[in-house]
């Protein structure tokens, strides 16, 4: 299997709560998925994980920052593509503050336009009560061990 190498970014909002796309394909081989992703994409030939979390953070929310910190989780599972190709994904996972809810979809690519269907910030109770699909499943304590969220105070 093939290896996909992605940076994903956990954009926190100055509220505390966490941003996510909803993806909604309607055609391929995802047709009829339907779930919540944080922002984030493959890593380009020659680039760090680093640089890609910086440019999928700009290209995709338009918050622009010349440095990122360390990768707070990472996590490797398969994953279909949308080309029916299932490959084996190696993320990394990077905390970014974003100076405001703002974002700007100025430099989304096609095929994101097509599929990204709104976005939302969310809280760690909305995160906790919600039966939307969310990727990554383990979203909640990432941010717990990062100290984004405080930890389910059941």
């Amino acid at each position: 299997m093939r290896e996909r190498k992605a940076a994903r970014v956990l954009v926190i909002s100055p509220a505390n709560e966490v941003l996510l796309f909803r993806f909604v394909h309607k055609e391929g081989a995802l047709a009829g998925n339907d779930y919540w992703a944080t922002p984030g994409g493959g890593v380009e030939e020659g680039e760090t994980f680093h640089a890609a979390a910086i440019r999928e953070l700009r290209e995709e929310t338009g918050i622009r920052v010349s440095h990122i910190d360390e990768s707070v989780a990472d996590r490797r599972v398969p994953l279909m593509l949308p080309c029916g190709e299932t490959v084996l994904a190696i993320e990394q996972y990077f905390v970014v503050h974003a100076p405001s809810e703002r974002l700007s979809r100025a430099e989304w690519t096609e095929q994101e336009t097509q599929v990204m269907a709104d976005h939302r910030w969310w809280s760690a109770q909305a995160l906790r009560a919600t039966g939307d699909t969310v990727w990554p499943e383990a979203l909640i304590p990432m941010l717990v061990q990062a100290g984004v969220f405080a930890a389910d105070p059941a």
